[in-house]
């Protein structure tokens, strides 16, 4: 028998069509469309009226029982306070009990970022045997660190992309935002070494098939051994493998890369905005969230800035 879906499941169906019209990452999408199954599933037929903060306190408490984490447990009231936002935009609810309810508080946890020196010694040297493709490898890092793209970013980057006259990348971030990121020396360099070789393989391939190479993997600046587009996973992989060859942490991964960017920039000077600017942020606070400030930096501001400092 199959049963008739309920107000909150139904509601669910419409604000995840909203977001796809709104052109939200497919990650978003995803999260979202768990944590409020999970919520649909946990209030069951009761309508609007008798959901309130009390129930959605019980909710979170059933997410503890059944051992999420605290991480996860927020990220699941944020879905459903996102949730009645919408709902109160379309003038189905009235208020939003979500928010009478207190986000559990996380530990600030920040990551072990790479220093300028660690990330100079594992791309100023020759690329390890681990290395399957070292030149792509290698205009990979670059471009991670170079860039401070995200690896969805990365991977999305078509030949078409690159304007090597102006030294900067068309980069489609969040929501297909799109933004030019300049490129340095360094990932020119990659990039004139890297180029013939791609060229190669794929006549390789071509010629060793004997058919035509699938035309979505041939725009793709990024290609693995097959001629495909690298995907994200495939990125995460070669990074941790040439990190741990380079001494770096097993924790590192290509975000590792764009957190080093933004906090190397700012230990350096670079304007807190300008870096923003750069890795796509819409809000300060998230660029402050994702650079680390050193002492050092700290104390240099002080003793440059301050009238008292002199």
């Amino acid at each position: 028998m199959i049963h008739p879906r309920t107000i909150v499941e139904r509601a669910t169906d419409d604000f995840l069509r909203h977001l796809r019209e709104r052109n939200a990452s497919a990650h978003t999408i995803k999260a979202y469309s768990g944590d409020l199954d999970n919520f649909a599933a946990y209030i069951g037929s009761r309508d609007w009226k008798t959901i309130d903060h009390i129930a959605i306190r019980g909710f979170l408490s059933h997410l503890y029982d059944k051992g999420l984490s605290k991480t996860s447990v927020a990220r699941a009231l944020a879905a459903v306070r996102s949730l009645y936002r919408w709902l109160a935009q379309e003038g189905v609810v009235e208020q939003n009990p979500a928010k009478l309810v207190s986000t559990p508080r996380l530990p600030k946890k920040l990551p072990r970022v790479p220093t300028i020196e660690e990330m100079n010694f594992v791309l100023d040297g020759k690329m390890p045997e681990v290395a399957s493709f070292p030149e792509r490898d290698r205009l990979m890092l670059e471009l991670l660190y170079g860039c401070g793209i995200r690896n969805s970013e990365l991977v999305g980057i078509n030949l078409d992309d690159i304007g090597v006259s102006n030294e900067a990348i068309l980069i489609r971030g969040k929501g297909k935002k799109e933004r030019y990121v300049p490129f340095g020396g360094s990932a020119l360099a990659a990039l004139a070494v890297y180029l013939p070789w791609r060229q190669q393989l794929l006549v390789t391939l071509k010629n060793t098939l004997k058919k035509t190479m699938p035309e979505k993997g041939m725009p793709a600046l990024l290609v693995n051994q097959r001629g495909g587009r690298l995907t994200t996973r495939s990125v995460g992989r070669i990074v941790k493998r040439i990190a741990v060859a380079r001494g770096l942490s097993p924790d590192v991964h290509p975000h590792t890369l764009r957190h080093a960017f933004g906090t190397h920039m700012l230990e350096e000077g670079a304007d807190l905005r300008a870096i923003q600017e750069l890795l796509g942020h819409e809000r300060l606070a998230t660029t402050q969230r994702y650079t680390q400030l050193s002492v050092k930096h700290v104390m240099n501001v002080y003793d440059q800035t301050h009238p008292r400092a002199k």
